[in-house]
C-alpha cells in the first residue's frame, strides 16, 4: 500500500518499432527508486498511457509481478474508457496490485462532479479492495476536483479513496481530510505541502530530481536545515518551460538512445531547444547522477 514519500510518474521506455520496451520501462523505475524514489507509478500521462495499447500494459503488469521492487511500483490506467478501466484494474488485482492512480475521463469537455462521481464509483462496484489515489490534473482531463467533490468522494467510499495528486494545486493546501495521503504533483511544492501535512509528491520531474526531492523530504522528517530545496525548484522550474514528455526523453537520451523513441504525436525537443535546456541545468550545477541510495 502507498505510504508517504517521493514517488515519481514513471516514463515508459519505447522499442525502435513504438511498441513498449518493457525490460527498458522496468530498468529506468529500478534506477530512479534506487537513486531516492520510495517507488514508481507507471502509465501515468508522463508514461505516454493513453497512447499504449491495453495489450502491452497487461503484459508489462504481468512481468513486474514478481520483481523485487514489486512493492514499489503503483500503477495508473490511463484509459477514458470506463470499461477499459475496469478491465485492466480486474486484471492487475490478479497479480495483487491494489493501488491506482486514476484521473477522470479527458477529451470530452463539460465533466460534472455526479459525471465524475459516478465513474469513480462503477470501478469502486466493480473492484471493492480498489484504493485510490485520485489525479487531479484540469489541464489534462478538463475537470478540476474541489474540496466539496472530493469530500463527497472519500465520504462514500473511506475505505477506496485514499488520496490525491493534485497537479491543478487547488487542494493541497486546504483539503484537510483525517489519514488521507495529498501528494502535490511538482517538486516546487514539496516543501510547503510537507509543512502543511501533505505525504510527499507524486511527479513527472523525480524521473530526474529523485535524489534531490528525496534529500528535502527526509531533511523534513528529520527535522534538519533544508540545503536542496532551491536547487529543486530551480531544476523543476527550468523542466517546466518545456513539455515534460519530450523534455524528460530528451534529456535522458543525452546518455541513452533508447530514450528518443517516442510516440506520435509527441516529439523529442529541438537540437537547439536540447541544447538550451541542458544549459539551463548546468548553470545549477545539475545532474541526475546516484547520490543516495533509496
Amino acid at each position: 500500500m502507498i505510504k508517504k514519500g517521493i514517488y515519481a510518474a514513471s516514463l515508459s521506455i519505447l522499442n525502435h518499432n513504438r511498441t513498449l520496451d518493457i525490460q527498458g520501462t522496468i530498468d529506468h523505475a529500478v534506477n530512479a527508486i534506487k537513486n531516492g524514489l520510495h517507488g514508481v507509478f507507471f502509465f501515468g500521462s508522463t508514461g505516454q498511457s493513453q497512447l499504449i495499447s491495453m495489450n502491452e500494459k497487461k503484459e508489462f503488469i504481468s512481468k513486474i509481478s514478481n520483481h523485487k521492487k514489486r512493492r514499489q511500483f503503483f500503477l495508473g490506467t490511463g484509459n477514458n474508457s470506463l470499461n477499459e478501466n475496469i478491465d485492466l484494474i480486474k486484471y492487475s488485482m490478479e497479480f495483487d496490485f491494489k493501488d491506482f492512480l486514476i484521473m477522470p475521463p479527458a477529451y470530452y469537455k463539460g465533466n460534472t462532479d455526479e459525471g465524475v462521481f459516478d465513474f469513480y464509483s462503477r470501478i469502486i462496484k466493480a473492484a471493492p479492495k480498489i484504493k485510490i489515489i485520485l489525479y487531479n490534473f484540469e489541464k489534462l482531463s478538463g475537470y478540476k476536483f474541489s474540496v466539496n467533490s472530493v469530500n463527497t468522494l472519500v465520504k462514500a467510499f473511506p475505505e477506496n479513496i485514499v488520496g490525491c495528486k493534485d497537479s491543478s494545486y487547488n487542494l493541497f493546501e486546504t483539503l484537510k481530510i483525517k489519514n488521507f495521503l495529498m501528494f502535490p504533483g511538482s517538486e516546487t511544492k514539496l516543501l510547503k505541502g510537507l509543512e502543511l501535512g501533505c505525504a510527499g509528491c507524486i511527479s513527472a520531474v523525480t524521473n530526474v530530481t529523485h535524489y534531490l526531492a528525496r534529500q528535502v523530504f527526509d531533511d523534513f522528517e528529520e527535522k534538519k536545515v533544508q540545503t536542496k530545496n532551491r536547487q529543486l525548484i530551480a531544476v523543476r522550474e527550468v523542466f517546466d518551460q518545456y513539455n515534460l514528455i519530450p523534455a524528460l526523453h530528451s534529456f535522458h537520451s543525452i546518455k541513452d538512445e533508447n530514450y528518443k523513441n517516442i510516440l506520435p504525436p509527441l516529439t523529442l525537443l529541438s537540437e537547439e531547444k536540447q541544447r538550451e535546456l541542458v544549459e539551463k541545468l548546468n548553470k545549477l550545477k545539475f545532474s541526475s547522477k546516484k547520490n543516495l541510495a533509496a
